[in-house]
């Protein structure tokens, strides 16, 4: 049974998506199709818009371009891939696919996840000590930051990758998912997984916890530091700055949690997806909303992007 099941011997997966009611492809490929560019597009403007104005080139927004960059990336590690399936009426991934694919998603929610985090940190200078806002937060230390967080996210998916390859998977390759997610593959597995849950749990466990209680011990300090303030109009604008950063962390973890209470069962269920759609597609669909239309700055921007491509027209 063991040589029957070797790795090697899988070439595919069978990627079952959402639904198998043929009535609703139609339905779910123009609601992703319509979800993917809205994201796309809404995310190059919030990049185009902080590199066109000098005003925004600061730190807060230098990590928001980047956030936004790795939302495109993010989305695009999936949901193209569910597209094809759909249009072309085929659930099949190869294995090298499904491991490329299964890699570039936990690196991107890994990044998304230590910028999230960085971002928190950044807004804690900002409101904690706004003397010392532009020396603690140079160019220098917002790039090692940056580098950091990939650094971080490129080996630990890296060793994932590698622990998947030496799991051996039996003859049943149906996953019930839109993408090749790390937990739903484990569990299709013939073979010890051990070794990989305990990995997968143990980083995962800190990947998670210890940005979120940075994210947590961050904003209770700003929230401590606002409530100091004596005008009520030094309150709002101080609240005003990190207001769409804590909408955003809520979408993301939120989300997340979902995601990781609906995978706890011991079998694969299409429970995990659907929880999964919040989590790689509307969160990252509606960052650059949250982001621009309570942030007066944001909005001149993008304002003189439209109004110079009304211009030149």
């Amino acid at each position: 049974m063991a040589e029957a099941g070797n790795q090697t011997a899988i070439s595919k997966f069978i990627l079952l998506g959402l639904s198998e009611d043929t009535a609703l492809q139609p339905l779910l490929f123009g609601l992703f199709l319509y979800m993917y560019l809205v994201c796309v597009i809404g995310n190059l403007l919030i990049i185009l818009a902080i590199s066109s104005d000098s005003h925004l080139h600061t730190p807060m927004y230098f990590f928001l371009s980047n956030l936004s960059f790795t939302d495109i990336c993010f989305t695009s590690t999936t949901i193209p891939k569910m597209l094809v399936n759909i249009q072309t009426q085929s659930k099949v991934i190869t294995y090298e696919g499904c491991l490329t694919q299964m890699y570039f998603f936990m690196v991107f929610a890994g990044l998304d996840n230590l910028l999230l985090t960085v971002m928190a940190y950044d807004r804690f200078v900002a409101i904690c000590h706004p003397l010392h806002y532009m020396v603690i937060m140079n160019p220098r230390l917002c790039g090692l930051l940056l580098l950091l967080s990939w650094i971080i996210c490129l080996i630990y998916s890296f060793l994932q990758s590698l622990m998947v390859l030496r799991v051996s998977f039996c003859r049943e390759t149906e996953i019930p998912h839109f993408f090749c997610e790390l937990s739903q593959i484990l569990k299709l597995a013939c073979s010890d997984t051990l070794i990989n849950d305990i990995l997968l749990y143990f980083v995962t466990g800190l990947l998670g916890v210890i940005p979120l209680t940075g994210i947590l011990f961050s904003y209770s300090r700003i929230i401590a530091s606002i409530i100091s303030i004596l005008s009520a109009g030094g309150k709002y604008k101080a609240f005003s700055t990190c207001g769409s950063h804590l909408s955003v962390v809520s979408l993301f973890y939120g989300a997340g949690l979902g995601v990781y209470f609906t995978s706890g069962t011991t079998r694969p269920s299409r429970k995990g997806s659907i929880a999964s759609v919040m989590y790689t597609v509307v969160t990252p669909m509606l960052n650059p909303f949250i982001y621009s239309l309570k942030n007066r700055d944001m909005k001149g921007a993008l304002r003189k992007i439209f109004n110079r491509g009304a211009c030149s027209q």
